[in-house]
């Protein structure tokens, strides 16, 4: 007990950072799989993934990646029937930067939908990484 009274400032920073370690992995696992812009451009070309886009359709008109179809996050489970004939079909969701598209693909999951995968880095990686774009 004296142990932890005198130390408490160094396990308080040690419990800490081992959260923000395990954080990621947390996360993962409620959002699902995340794959990079080349994992999901082959799975786009090699197996037909459909991409879903989560942003506003404000951000969708300003520019979005090649037959992306359109869903606001906000109106996914209302509108998840749009998605039902590609159940069987991988999708990637993404948003702008990727940190909010876990709860869509959690979402997704419930509904029945096999493969739902996370795009990282969102809409801004896929522009880094100089993949085409329609607007």
């Amino acid at each position: 007990m004296e142990f932890i009274s005198k130390n408490i400032f160094i396990i308080a920073i040690a419990l800490v950072s081992g959260g923000m370690l395990l954080w990621p992995l947390l996360r993962r696992g409620v959002g699902g799989p995340s794959v990079n812009t080349l994992a999901a451009t082959q799975l786009i070309n090699r197996s037909d993934a459909l991409v879903v886009d989560l942003r506003s359709m404000e951000d969708y008109a300003k520019g979005h990646i090649l037959g992306a179809k359109n869903i606001p996050l906000a109106d996914l489970e209302r509108r998840a029937g749009e998605l039902d004939k590609h159940k069987t079909k991988p999708l990637i969701l993404h948003c702008g930067d990727g940190n909010r598209t876990g709860s869509g693909v959690a979402a997704l999951r419930k509904k029945g939908f096999q493969s739902v995968h996370n795009l990282a880095g969102g809409y801004t990686a896929w522009l880094q990484a100089g993949l085409p774009v329609e607007k």
